[in-house]
């Protein structure tokens, strides 16, 4: 072993200076390199790879060695790249970051058909006793200075005179009083009579007859008045209806006085105990 690693100390060491060729005899070496090439220790390899080197004059032949770049370079098999498995990689899970920035607002979208009706809500608690030192109004008093005769159909009674008309419950246009504050009222209905004739009225609560007022034929004119109490509702309407001419019915008056009134107010509120 010593021996050998002394050869080649000695080899790397005196390689550079054995390599140098005088110039004189540069020529003859080639010149017995062309008659008698070397052979390598393998014959067969050096058969099939052996390549004489150019003689003078002789152009070269192409060199066996290839660059990286130079095209028609043999293609070698890529390695393939192992690969890593991510999952065995994956940390923990992170904090959770600031929350961003609010975007800007969409357009507007057009608006949906309208949906189906739903089922009527169940009736709600009864809510709680109002204030009692609250009082509750409602009155009014007119009156007509017009006559009015009996026809085929049944007339009501309009009245062209206001003397009181609280609140405007009392409507001049349909001659009829509209219940805005329910309770119990008060009504008053006066009429004068005319001689010869009948006089023959309702006091009407919506559609229904509740009290007559009515005079039989008499050579005299009279005063005839009716008066009674009602409960009312909201939205109940109270008016005064003249009868249909089965016989000359009437009710007197003159456009200088007012012999035909009719009046009511409010006497107790509904909601007061």
């Amino acid at each position: 072993r010593l021996v050998r690693a002394g050869g080649l100390l000695l080899a790397v060491a005196c390689g550079p200076v054995l390599g140098r060729v005088p110039r004189g005899l540069q020529e003859p070496l080639e010149q017995e390199w062309t008659k008698e090439p070397l052979l390598d220790y393998d014959e067969r390899d050096g058969e099939k790879h052996e390549k004489p080197s150019p003689r003078r004059g002789e152009e070269a032949t192409a060199s066996p060695c290839f660059r990286c770049c130079d095209p028609g370079t043999p293609v070698y098999q890529a390695v393939p790249v192992p690969q890593i498995n991510i999952t065995i990689l994956k940390g923990e899970k992170g904090d959770r970051g600031d929350r961003g920035l609010q975007g800007k607002y969409g357009k507007t979208g057009s608006a949906g058909a309208r949906g189906h009706v739903g089922p009527k809500g169940q009736k709600g608690s009864m809510g709680a006793p109002g204030d009692r030192c609250k009082n509750h109004y409602a009155a009014f008093s007119v009156g007509r200075k017009k006559p009015l005769h009996s026809n085929d159909y049944y007339q009501t009674l309009i009245f062209d005179t206001e003397f009181v008309n609280l609140y405007g419950h009392f409507n001049m246009f349909t001659g009829r009083f509209y219940c805005y504050v329910p309770g119990i009222y008060f009504f008053s209905l006066n009429v004068h009579t005319w001689n010869q004739k009948e006089t023959y009225l309702h006091i009407m609560k919506n559609a229904e007859e509740v009290v007559i007022l009515y005079a039989q034929v008499s050579d005299r004119s009279i005063m005839q008045s009716q008066s009674l109490m009602l409960e009312l509702r909201d939205q109940d309407e109270v008016w005064v209806r003249l009868f249909k001419g089965e016989r000359e019915n009437a009710i007197f008056s003159d456009e200088f006085d007012t012999y035909i009134t009719f009046s009511g107010y409010l006497v107790k509120h509904a909601a007061e105990p």
